[in-house]
């Protein structure tokens, strides 16, 4: 099994676009995960120096500027999904990468403190 590590560039990333309100709170993650076609016409765009920032994690041994490096995507290359911390939160909780797991759960802490607050449905 591979391990990882946290990617600092994206963490920081991450929390940036929180910072600045570029979130999307209720989407489905499978609906809008980037396919590989996308990630792939979003690195011919704009380089390896911003494909990486929406990677969680770095795949350990794997060589820089190879997508085999860059792991547990968080968003759509616009924006940060709630649903994409999930999913790498869940993901890295199941296969016990602690750190990445650490560290999508402060994400997630960190967008719910700033995202405002939707009512309660009361089942009547």
């Amino acid at each position: 099994m591979a391990s990882y590590s946290v990617n600092e560039a994206g963490f920081e990333f991450a929390r940036e676009l929180i910072a600045k309100r570029q979130y999307v709170l209720d989407s489905e993650w499978g609906a809008v995960q980037p396919k590989a076609a996308q990630e792939t016409a979003y690195l011919e765009r704009n380089g390896w120096g911003k494909y990486e920032r929406w990677f969680l994690g770095l795949t350990d041994g794997a060589n820089d500027h190879t997508k085999a490096r860059y792991a547990f995507v968080f968003g759509d290359f616009r924006r940060i999904h709630r649903s994409g911390i999930i999913a790498c939160h869940y993901r890295a909780a199941e296969w016990r990468h602690k750190e990445i797991e650490l560290a999508a759960h402060e994400l997630l802490q960190l967008i719910d403190e700033v995202a405002p607050r939707r009512p309660r449905k009361r089942n009547r």
